[in-house]
C-alpha cells in the first residue's frame, strides 16, 4: 500500500509541475477553446493541452516502477499515445467526428494486439457458473465498442471546470480499492490505476473551477481509454462481479449520460455527435446551480456509485445484479425528472 501512495504522489507531483509549461505552450501554438457559442460556460479564452500533462505524468510513472514493461503495460502506453496524438490534432483543428473514431478504433485495435480484451461476463443467473466465455469473434467488436463508448463518454462530460477529470480521479479511487481487496488482481493494474489517480489529482488544481487550463479533447479521452483499458484487465484476472457491475457503476456518470444523450438526440430526430446543451451538467445549470456546485453534486453522484460498485464487489452474481438493477432505474428516473431526454440546443 505504501509503493501505491508513493507511485500516486510522484505521478501527482509530476503532473503539477508540469502542467504551467503546458498552458505556456498551448498558448503559443494557438491550441485554445474558444466561447464562440453558448454551448460553452467558460467566457475567456482558455488554453487546452492540460491532458498532456496527465499523459506525461502517468508514462512515466509507469516506465520508471519497473525494470521491465509487461506487454499489457505496453500496449496500453502505445494506446494511450495514439489516444493523445488524434485528441491534441483534435484540439488544434477541430476534426470531424468519424476521424477522431479512426484514432480510438486503432487505440483499441493495439490494445487487443497486445491480448487486452474482453474474454468473458459475468453469468448474472448462476451464482455457481460464475462467467460466460466469449470467443474472439465477439469479443474482439465487443472491446472495440467498449473502449470507444467510455471514452466518448468522458469527452462529452467535460463540460465544465474539473468535471471529468474529478469524474476520473473518483473511478480511478473505486477501482484501486475493488483491484486491491480482491486479492486475484494483477498487482501492475493496481498500481497503474493508482498512478492515473495521482496523474489526475496533480493536475485539478489548475482545472478546478475557476480553470486556468482545459485538459481538452487529448486529455478527456486519454482519461476515458485508460479506464476502459483498466476495466477490462481488471476484469480478466478479479472475482466475478468486476466483470461487468464494478466498471458499469464505477464508470457509471460519464456512461449514463452518453446513453441519455444518444437517446435524447435519436428521439428528437439529431445526429448523434451533433452537440446540445441537455447533458446532465447542463440541466443543474439551468436549475440556478453555480458550475462549482454542479461539478460537486456530479462528484458526490460518482462517489455514491463508486460506493455501489465496492459493495457489488462483495455480492453474489445475483444480488450484484439486484442492486445494478435498482441504480439503473434509480438513474432513469432521475434522467425523466431532469428532462434529460429532451433535445436542448
Amino acid at each position: 500500500m505504501k509503493n501505491l501512495f508513493l507511485l500516486a504522489f510522484l505521478a501527482a507531483l509530476i503532473a503539477f509541475l508540469i502542467t504551467p509549461f503546458m498552458k505556456k505552450i498551448a498558448i503559443r501554438f494557438n491550441v485554445v477553446d474558444i466561447p464562440k457559442d453558448n454551448r460553452r460556460v467558460h467566457k475567456t479564452i482558455m488554453p487546452k493541452l492540460g491532458g498532456i500533462s496527465i499523459y506525461v505524468a502517468f508514462v512515466a510513472i509507469v516506465i520508471l516502477k519497473t525494470g521491465a514493461l509487461t506487454c499489457y503495460e505496453i500496449g496500453i502506453i502505445i494506446g494511450a499515445t495514439v489516444i493523445v496524438i488524434g485528441g491534441v490534432i483534435d484540439d488544434k483543428f477541430n476534426i470531424r467526428p468519424w476521424q477522431k473514431l479512426i484514432f480510438q478504433i486503432v487505440a483499441a485495435i493495439i490494445l487487443i494486439a497486445f491480448k487486452v480484451q474482453i474474454a468473458v461476463v459475468t453469468n448474472p443467473l448462476s451464482d455457481s457458473n460464475l462467467y460466460i466465455n466469449i470467443n474472439s469473434i465477439i469479443g474482439i467488436p465487443i472491446t472495440i465498442l467498449w473502449i470507444i463508448g467510455v471514452t466518448n463518454a468522458f469527452n462529452l462530460i467535460d463540460g465544465l471546470d474539473g468535471l471529468s477529470a474529478g469524474i476520473a480521479f473518483i473511478a480511478c479511487v473505486t477501482m484501486t480499492i475493488v483491484g486491491y481487496i480482491s486479492g486475484i488482481a494483477q498487482p501492475e493494474i493496481v498500481a497503474i490505476t493508482a498512478i492515473l489517480a495521482g496523474a489526475i489529482l496533480g493536475f485539478l488544481p489548475y482545472n478546478f473551477n475557476p480553470a486556468s487550463i482545459f485538459m481538452g479533447d487529448a486529455g478527456a479521452q486519454l482519461l476515458g481509454f485508460l479506464l476502459a483499458a483498466i476495466s477490462i484487465k481488471g476484469a480478466t484476472k478479479s472475482a466475478s462481479a468486476f466483470v461487468l457491475a464494478v466498471p458499469i457503476l464505477a464508470l457509471g456518470l460519464p456512461i449514463y449520460d452518453t446513453i441519455f444523450a444518444i437517446i435524447r438526440r435519436k428521439v428528437n430526430g439529431k445526429s448523434i455527435v451533433e452537440a446540445d446543451k441537455g447533458h446532465f451538467h447542463h440541466r443543474l445549470l439551468d436549475m440556478g446551480l453555480s458550475q462549482k456546485q454542479a461539478v460537486i453534486i456530479m462528484y458526490f453522484i460518482s462517489a455514491v456509485l463508486g460506493l455501489m460498485s465496492v459493495i457489488v464487489f462483495q455480492l453474489t452474481n445475483k444480488r450484484a445484479y439486484f442492486v445494478l438493477c435498482i441504480v439503473l432505474v434509480a438513474i432513469v428516473l432521475l434522467a425523466l425528472k431532469l428532462g434529460l431526454f429532451k433535445h436542448k440546443s
